[in-house]
């Protein structure tokens, strides 16, 4: 079983985390920015954070033969401190890095004005920059919340094609399913979702434009849950493509559409492939 985990924080993770998931079958993962818990400060402590996703992590994952590309964006939660709003000029030099493979994690935490107006910003330089978008979903009114992230989206004129909205579960994925954007679900020990929920998910649904997650951070959590999903599908009945489409397929699709993953010879032809059919109005 091969595992590209879509959303990782290995930022909160120990390089003990590194060697499981590379035993479990993990060949790559998207690491998003986001708050790391105490609150900063000033725009110089982001840019720190910002290089080592792009410097110190990929070194760390790449002891490990795991390949290692991330999000950057400012993360909802701080959208609403000024002292941290300044970044937002900066985040362009770092958009042009490569493994930076979409902006995010942008959208809603506490669906304020300044969340508003954050989120819109950064949609704007995905397009500008012709990434895909990560959005997160607040863990508070979430059905409202994913609404009003779908409204958001559909303003910004984005192609719906290059946005995940994440940390989806059972009261938010019909909200999502039809709209053209891909659907994100986050497997925790738990809280979220678990993986006998995902495969019930899956069957309802069906395995498009799905991204299956740990997550995983400083809080409790697991980073071979997609593993154990992968698990839980194949003893629902789902075969070994399935699983394959989901934990490897699917997310070189939607993160190919940025140009820059960087896999082993055959993934990164899927990667190509997987753009340039969607340029052409594939799936």
């Amino acid at each position: 079983m091969r595992i590209f985990d879509p959303h990782i924080h290995m930022t909160s993770r120990t390089t003990d985390d590194y060697e499981r998931m590379a035993a479990a079958g993990v060949r790559a993962l998207v690491e998003p920015a986001f708050w790391l818990g105490q609150p900063r400060t000033n725009p110089g402590s982001f840019t720190d954070y910002f290089d080592a996703l792009i410097g110190w992590e990929p070194f760390r994952a790449s002891q490990y033969g795991i390949r290692h590309h991330c999000t950057i964006a400012l993360n909802p939660k701080e959208a609403n401190d000024p002292r941290c709003r300044e970044v937002l000029p900066l985040l362009p030099r770092y958009l042009a890095k490569d493994r930076v493979v979409a902006v995010g994690e942008t959208g809603y935490d506490s669906m304020t004005p300044e969340e508003d107006e954050v989120f819109a910003a950064q949609l704007q330089l995905a397009r500008e920059h012709g990434l895909p978008a990560l959005v997160h979903t607040p863990h508070r009114d979430k059905v409202t919340g994913t609404r009003r992230s779908l409204d958001v989206v559909k303003e910004s004129g984005i192609d719906p094609g290059l946005v995940v909205l994440d940390h989806l579960n059972e009261p938010t994925v019909g909200e999502v399913a039809g709209t053209g954007c891909w659907m994100g679900f986050s497997i925790y020990p738990d809280t979220k979702m678990s993986p006998e929920r995902m495969v019930a998910i899956l069957r309802e649904y069906g395995l498009e434009r799905v991204l299956v997650n740990s997550a995983a951070d400083w809080g409790k959590s697991d980073p071979l849950l997609t593993l154990r999903t992968g698990e839980a599908m194949l003893a629902a009945g789902f075969s070994a493509d399935d699983v394959d489409r989901v934990l490897w397929r699917n997310p070189v699709e939607f993160y190919g559409q940025s140009g820059r993953l960087d896999l082993d010879d055959d993934s990164a032809a899927e990667a190509t492939f997987a753009g340039n059919s969607i340029l052409r109005g594939g799936s």
